[in-house]
């Protein structure tokens, strides 16, 4: 008899090794001061990511690549804005997708390795 593959859940995928996807999914720190203060106050780490992405994707990608494990994502849209530079130039900032990650207290992330 042939035994049935075991399907793939969250809890199995949490603890592989990064793919490539993982790492197109999280596309760059939001250095701010508030974002900072979150950082050391309230263990939240946010970022930029793809706008195609969900919150598992973003949730399995962040545990795969730090090896950390993540409580709650939250996800916001940032709108384009339009911008002028004197009269004569006009033009766009592109909007982007951006996540708020927690992360069980007494973990940490090092975004800054050197």
């Amino acid at each position: 008899m042939a035994r049935k593959a075991k399907k793939e859940t969250a809890k199995t995928q949490r603890f592989q090794k990064a793919t490539e996807k993982d790492y197109t999914v999280i596309d760059r720190p939001i250095i701010t001061e508030k974002t900072m203060a979150l950082m050391q106050n309230e263990n939240k780490v946010t970022v930029r990511v793809n706008k195609n992405s969900n919150k598992t994707e973003i949730k399995l990608a962040f545990e795969r690549i730090f090896q950390v494990k993540v409580t709650d994502v939250k996800v916001s849209n940032v709108a384009a804005k339009s911008l002028s530079r004197g009269t004569r130039y006009k033009g766009t900032l592109a909007g982007y997708k951006k996540a708020i990650v927690t992360i069980v207290s007494g973990e940490a992330i090092d975004l800054f390795k050197e």
